[in-house]
């Protein structure tokens, strides 16, 4: 877990820990894990999965958004033991085969990767790992009809509002909602 406790954390006993599986990116895997760690700290720390970046610990930029059972969450929040036997879905296994390279790595990029990069829909690029994965779970409950009824064909507006709880610092909000408008279509 990333720093040290603060100084109002009193520690009570020991550390309890849990065995886990769950199927991240395709890959189906097995971890003990202390039951206070995070999403965001088991697959950065414990799987090397650096996509899902670490911005406010709190829920509030969503830089951290990945896809659990095809849902959007923020990993700083959800327990990892929380996680077990579900299906992980991060930046890294977007697009590309199951388990094999995908997103970042170049290899069959999802459409809406493809998207962001026709549209220069990032600049820093801190926050596009969070954006590309809530766009992509905003997309399947739209089309799922989990969030209007009756169905209404997706406007920028609704996608600004949808992807609200994504922060971009430095503003590339016209271009994020132009690539994923692209891909709704």
């Amino acid at each position: 877990m990333r720093g040290a406790p603060s100084p109002e954390v009193v520690e009570d006993g020991p550390v309890v820990r849990a065995d886990i599986a769950l199927d991240v990116n395709g890959q189906e895997r097995r971890l003990t894990i202390d039951t206070r760690m995070s999403l965001l700290d088991l697959l950065r720390d414990r799987l090397g999965l650096t996509g899902a970046k670490a911005g406010c610990d709190r829920g509030h930029c969503g830089c951290c958004t990945v896809l659990v059972d095809g849902r959007r969450v923020y990993s700083c929040l959800t327990l990892a033991v929380a996680c077990a036997g579900v299906r992980v879905v991060t930046v890294e296994g977007l697009g590309g085969r199951p388990g094999g390279p995908g997103g970042a790595c170049g290899a069959d990029l999802h459409p809406l990767q493809e998207a962001f990069i026709a549209r220069d829909a990032f600049q820093c690029g801190f926050c596009t790992p969070g954006q590309l994965c809530s766009a992509i779970g905003m997309l399947d409950e739209v089309a799922r009809g989990r969030s209007a009824s009756p169905p209404t064909p997706l406007t920028p507006a609704d996608v600004r509002e949808r992807m609200s709880g994504n922060l971009c610092r430095c503003g590339a909000y016209q271009n994020i909602v132009a690539a994923i408008m692209d891909v709704a279509r």
